[in-house]
């Protein structure tokens, strides 16, 4: 029986991809670099910015010095877009507050920092329907390590068998498979709704 759902952020509950890579775009230019759209698409969404670097430095030669400096750009950029951008959805607002009545536990598990977490959730009227969130800082190695969401379960109380997790990018369907989760992968946003989670937590035999 399902008891609770955790939902990956960006791209779930929150239509921020062009953000994050708008706002490190921004902080790599001052010092001659970039990522390509098509590269972002295929290869770094959903990464945690740290993991974006790294990479850069491994294929690009980004220098390795500047990694807190740019991450730190790249937070503050963020934050900006947030405030100016994020707004409540009433699909995601209707769908966590009948889950929450119903008596589903509902965590967010994200890639992005928890200050850029509770942001996002506070501008979109979602935070007072969570258990709780936990962010790349909660764990040694982000997505698609499954250590978040095991780590997500475990505060749950619960087994694997007995959650299900939103996402929608390959590397945090790979995170959440291997945590043992029941995963329902989305395409965008506009996916997420009550009645797309409803369903599929019938179909696995839900309460």
């Amino acid at each position: 029986m399902i008891k609770a759902v955790i939902f990956d952020m960006d791209g779930v509950l929150i239509d921020a991809k062009e953000w994050h890579y708008t706002a490190l775009n921004r902080a790599l230019k001052m010092f001659g670099y970039e990522i390509s759209r098509h590269d972002h698409l295929v290869t770094y969404d959903g990464l945690p910015t740290r993991d974006k670097l790294q990479m850069l430095t491994l294929q690009d030669g980004l220098p390795k010095t500047l990694h807190g400096f740019i991450n730190e750009l790249k937070q503050k950029y963020t934050m900006q877009l947030v405030y100016e951008k994020c707004a409540p959805t009433f699909a995601h607002q209707y769908a966590l507050s009948r889950l929450n009545k119903e008596g589903y536990a509902i965590a967010v598990a994200s890639n992005s920092i928890r200050a850029t977490i509770e942001a996002m959730m506070s501008k979109a009227e979602l935070d007072k329907y969570l258990d709780f969130i936990l962010s790349n800082e909660d764990v040694v190695v982000g997505k698609p390590n499954p250590a978040i969401y095991i780590k997500a379960i475990e505060r749950l109380g619960l087994a694997p068998s007995e959650v299900v997790i939103v996402e929608d990018n390959p590397h945090g369907i790979a995170a959440a498979r291997s945590a043992g989760g029941n995963v329902l992968k989305v395409d965008h946003v506009t996916d997420v709704n009550y009645w797309n989670i409803r369903d599929f937590i019938l179909a696995l035999g839900g309460k």
